[in-house]
């Protein structure tokens, strides 16, 4: 994914990013309806479930796609102004900085309890819609899996210094330093990332990280493009006790300002139906789907066969903390 940017650049970028290119939309919507989606997800994932929606409700959706980090800036600059009817990120702080702002609309109960409570806003501003989950690559030739660590704060020790990669401004980063200072402290947090400072190489984007912690899909769409015969890695779960195994949630929202709620809300609904969960199963994302009764991509384990860490996304928060502690360790 794109890099994670801080509002301190975001200030000064938002004009071009009111520029930000729209498709995905069409001009025959039902009785002239259109909304105007915000997509933090990946653009693939998200043009096919469009196209779906479009062609059952006729309801024409523009969509603009960037990091999910940037276009929650974005809608913060914007306010009360913003175009925006719906707004998909791709984890949970992104969306919880909405939700502190009084930005979304409270959702329908039906449509909340379409998924797990867990996975979604615990004030009822927006739902999950798609859960990752946090794991460390390695090459089994040159690791054996009886050394991999049980703790992603093990990665920090001397024995790990030049075996580590990590991706600190990609937008999927924080959240495990999020998980790490809920569940060890402010201060283990730091030691942590000092830790990670001397031993990691650092990359742009996870996708470019081949030994180190990654979110599990990445590796799964990596082993799609290149063929499982040419990969020479492997996934390592770390306990379900441990931030390193965190579940990342993607989540959706209305806008509380949007003109055409009751479309955005359709569209919500749809995202997290059984059909709309099942183009997001049957992708190549390797997303987790947040409904229960609707099985991941048969590639991927079964979520209840690996391990993965349960932390609340209102203790995750809006990854504030998190960016300073980045910086102070020299990782942003």
């Amino acid at each position: 994914m794109r890099p994670l940017l801080r509002v301190t650049c975001l200030l000064a970028t938002t004009a071009t990013l009111v520029a930000l290119a729209t498709g995905c939309g069409s001009s025959n919507g039902s009785g002239g309806d259109s909304i105007v989606l915000y997509n933090g997800q990946h653009p693939q994932l998200t043009t096919a479930i469009v196209s779906a929606f479009e062609k059952k409700t006729g309801i024409s959706v523009r969509v603009r796609s960037n990091d999910s980090v940037v276009l929650a800036d974005q809608i913060l600059q914007e306010g009360k102004t913003t175009p925006a009817d719906v707004y998909l990120s791709e984890n949970s702080p992104e969306i919880m900085a909405l939700e502190e702002h009084g930005l979304l609309a409270k959702l329908p109960a039906s449509t909340l309890s379409q998924v797990p409570a867990v996975d979604s806003s615990p004030a009822g501003d927006w739902a999950g819609v798609a859960l990752r989950v946090s794991s460390l690559v390695y090459n089994p030739s040159k690791v054996k899996e009886s050394m991999l660590p049980s703790s992603v704060l093990d990665l920090a020790k001397p024995e790990w210094k030049g075996k580590v990669a990590i991706a600190p401004s990609d937008s999927d980063f924080p959240p495990i330093v999020s998980a790490v200072r809920v569940k060890y402290g402010e201060k283990a947090a730091a030691e942590w990332l000092a830790g990670l400072k001397r031993n990691a190489r650092t990359y742009q984007d996870e996708e470019a990280v081949v030994a180190g912690i990654i979110n599990h899909y990445y590796w799964y769409r990596l082993r799609l493009e290149i063929g499982a015969s040419a990969m020479h890695s492997a996934l390592h779960y770390f306990p379900s006790t441990d931030a390193g195994s965190i579940t990342n949630i993607s989540g959706v929202g209305v806008l509380a300002t949007s003109k055409h709620a009751q479309a955005a809300r359709e569209f919500v609904d749809f995202l997290i139906s059984q059909t709309g969960q099942k183009i997001l199963a049957s992708g190549d994302d390797y997303e987790y789907p947040a409904r229960t009764d609707v099985a991941a991509n048969p590639a991927l384990p079964p979520l209840a066969t690996i391990p993965h860490a349960r932390v609340s996304v209102t203790a995750l928060g809006d990854d504030k903390g998190v960016l300073a502690l980045l910086e102070n360790a020299g990782l942003l």
